[in-house]
């Protein structure tokens, strides 16, 4: 299926906060994959399935012990661990060391995640430097994301990413998405700025739109912080990511940054002149539940929704209607007490 490589140029601006969120949402089975040559942290950060501490000696350095005489697609599923709520992951190294000598990896495996089926792949390339040995990788990916925030030097940083990465040579030059990490008190206007200073540096490259900096819905998906993960702005952000790349990718020759109507994701923030309306039911969610896998990944039965399992259950919320929710709170009115 698709293989979509996440990454930033400096400044470690969340690529695996973000990997993680989207592959919680995704629609379609899913593997995260830890690509990130200064170490992975998956394994500190998440809980396996039945709740203990994933397998640091399994992952990409056992996967790549197994491949010297080769590498294909169905060895990597013998090498993913399963966390808590069913998400399937690829544990990457333990520390920088350890990519040294697997400079010869990353062509193979990004042909081998190219080739799963019927399974997406997010592989978090942490952050690029010049004539990175991931560059085998990105090649064959069916589409780049980086990740910035909007401040003056990262984009900058970014700039001058998206221009190395274009002239990389490679037979099908995958196309360059940017997302922008915004608060959520200047969401639109940071993506907006980004976006005027990406079109007129004229890089090869469009942006996507952008994923809500949240510190507290970091670490519900990590499980440290009470209360209901579906309703936080990271996950609200990341659905709507997930159904904009999602839209890109079912859509051979459709261009970065184009519209697809078959894939619809909720606004973060509603436009300012529509009304705010109640109801009495519980809010529905507008992610699709996650179809039954298959192949060598798959487990035995249907897994529920990754981004409500992670998190415990919480009473229905209510006082929106429909699609998801804004992502500035509701204020609540003010009643003068009686003297």
């Amino acid at each position: 299926m698709a293989l979509i490589a996440l990454a930033a140029d400096k400044g470690a601006p969340g690529v695996t906060t973000a990997a993680i969120a989207l592959g919680a949402v995704w629609p379609r089975p899913v593997l995260v994959a830890e690509c990130d040559q200064g170490g992975g942290d998956l394994v500190y950060r998440l809980p396996a399935e039945g709740g203990g501490m994933l397998n640091p000696a399994r992952g990409l350095l056992s996967l790549a012990a197994t491949a010297r005489r080769g590498l294909r697609p169905d060895q990597i599923g013998e090498h993913t661990q399963r966390l808590v709520g069913g998400m399937d992951v690829l544990a990457g190294l333990t520390n920088a060391e350890q990519a040294q000598g697997l400079t010869w990896l990353w062509g193979p495996l990004g042909r081998c995640f190219a080739s799963l089926h019927p399974i997406d792949v997010l592989a978090d390339c942490g952050r690029l430097g010049a004539g990175s040995p991931l560059n085998d990788l990105l090649r064959e990916a069916d589409m780049i994301v980086l990740f910035t925030r909007p401040s003056l030097e990262q984009v900058a940083h970014l700039r001058e990413r998206v221009s190395a990465l274009a002239s990389v040579e490679s037979r099908t030059r995958p196309p360059i998405g940017i997302v922008v990490i915004a608060d959520p008190r200047d969401y639109r206007g940071a993506i907006a700025e980004v976006d005027r200073i990406v079109a007129q540096a004229q890089l090869p490259a469009a942006v996507l739109g952008g994923f809500a900096y949240d510190p507290k819905g970091a670490e519900m998906l990590r499980g440290q912080w009470g209360g209901r993960l579906d309703r936080s702005l990271l996950v609200r952000s990341a659905r709507e990511l997930a159904g904009s790349l999602l839209g890109r990718l079912t859509v051979p020759g459709s261009p970065v940054g184009g519209p697809h109507p078959s894939v619809t994701a909720a606004p973060l923030v509603p436009p300012p002149t529509t009304p705010r309306s109640r109801h009495s039911g519980p809010a529905s969610s507008p992610a699709a539940e996650r179809p039954s896998r298959s192949g060598p990944l798959a487990p035995p039965t249907p897994q529920p929704r990754h981004a409500e399992s992670l998190a415990p259950p919480a009473t229905p919320r209510t006082g929106h209607s429909g699609g998801a929710a804004p992502l500035t709170p509701p204020v609540t009115p003010r009643v003068e007490r009686g003297r």
